[in-house]
């Protein structure tokens, strides 16, 4: 989380984030980092009432993005190591269990006890507690995320405050939009920047669709429904 006087940025898990967070810091004198990979419920009381910014990607393209960043990992985080059998699964194995996460007692309840008590500062800085709150959801992992980061805890200011997604796919210009929607003023540096850096923190692999057999196709299809509808997704391959 990024705060600057006109906008807070929530970044969503490996949806373009780590550029976004790079630019605020490298531009904006008075941005401010208050926490990494923290939710909207958790925006100081200082800050509630601005506009919030995000990002959001296919869910399909995050898994792949996800799998093959831990694959690379030599020690893969604890959510990682459990859903792959301790990296025994291939894809399509570790990512229909991470997306029946909710329906799965055991394995849930394994992840759980393998996660920090409380928030770090690295990582997917996804706590224990948090987690749990997946327990009996139908939503997929990334559509729970999604949930969290974005929603709004209360009705106080931050459910106020408007919150403005932009696609990830379209990142140059959808920041460049959503700087314009809420009156952030950029320099020609900042938009120099924004249009011709290359990408943070980004995983190697190959197309998503290739990853994908028919039914995780349709699972994650099924689980993560309401992101892929809201946004205009569609597994495109």
């Amino acid at each position: 989380m990024i705060v600057t006087g006109r906008l807070v940025f929530l970044h969503l898990h490996k949806s373009g984030g780590s550029f976004v967070n790079h630019c605020l810091r490298h531009h904006f004198p008075d941005a401010r980092e208050i926490g990494y990979h923290l939710p909207r419920s958790m925006i100081p009381p200082s800050s509630a009432g601005l506009p919030i910014l995000g990002l959001v990607r296919n869910p399909w393209s995050y898994y792949v993005s996800w799998y093959a960043f831990q694959r690379q990992r030599p020690r893969p985080n604890a959510l990682f190591r459990v859903v792959s059998d301790d990296g025994r699964l291939d894809f399509n194995g570790t990512i229909s269990n991470l997306v029946e996460l909710g329906r799965n007692e055991a394995m849930l309840a394994r992840v759980v006890g393998q996660l920090p008590r409380e928030y770090g500062t690295r990582g997917l800085n996804l706590p224990g507690f948090v987690l749990a709150r997946i327990r009996g959801n139908s939503a997929g992992f990334y559509s729970f995320l999604h949930d969290y980061m974005y929603s709004a805890a209360d009705p106080g200011d931050g459910a106020r405050a408007p919150l403005h997604v932009g696609r990830m796919e379209d990142l140059p210009g959808e920041l460049l939009r959503l700087f314009e929607m809420v009156g952030q003023p950029i320099g020609a540096a900042c938009r120099d920047d924004i249009l011709q850096a290359p990408a943070r923190n980004a995983s190697a692999h190959g197309p998503y669709a290739t990853c994908y057999n028919p039914a995780l196709r349709d699972l994650v299809g099924l689980r993560d429904a309401a992101v892929i509808t809201q946004y205009g997704y569609a597994f495109e391959g």
